[in-house]
């Protein structure tokens, strides 16, 4: 693979970045980039590897999910070398993002993850966030990993229900 075409796949990852008001998760990248046809799988591991190493990404696991965030580093090189992106792929990842925008958000906005914590524990946390604030933060002691799972996966579908849930009970007389 050439570097020029390395240098391109990076700047788009770099602009959606940009773009996007929240941080994306590789797999929502990938999906765009693959679907496009742009480039494989495997050339795209690269490019998240490289610019991780570079520092021109951040990048952050939640619940199994790698978020990247664009660095100052790669905003500038966005600056420098964006100019590289032919403008019909810009307006596609523009109209992606814009098309994708509320899944987007909320597959960033609702979190849920969990961890070991001690012999036969385990702790969920599960997180609504609303403008980059949390709305929901619960933290849920449960004995098995299979149930931590399966509480962060129904977190994903249900957490609108739960919420009002919550407000309902707690507005009560």
């Amino acid at each position: 693979m050439s570097s020029q075409y390395l240098t391109l796949y990076k700047m788009i990852v770099l602009y959606m970045l940009r773009r996007c008001e929240v941080p994306l998760s590789k797999s929502q990248i990938y999906d765009f980039i693959l679907e496009k046809e742009y480039t494989t799988f495997l050339t795209l591991q690269e490019v998240f590897s490289e610019l991780a190493s570079s520092e021109l990404v951040i990048e952050k696991t939640v619940a199994n999910r790698t978020f990247l965030e664009i660095t100052k580093e790669g905003d500038e090189t966005l600056n420098y070398f964006g100019n590289r992106i032919n403008p019909s792929i810009r307006q596609q990842i523009d109209e992606y993002l814009r098309d994708n925008s509320m899944k987007l958000r909320n597959e960033t906005a609702i979190q849920g993850d969990y961890h070991k914590t001690a012999e036969n524990e385990y702790t969920v946390r599960l997180v609504a966030k609303e403008n980059g604030q949390n709305l929901v933060d619960i933290s849920l002691p449960v004995p098995t990993e299979e149930i931590a799972q399966s509480i962060c996966d129904k977190w994903q579908e249900k957490n609108a229900d739960i919420y009002q849930y919550l407000i309902n009970q707690l507005m009560m007389d």
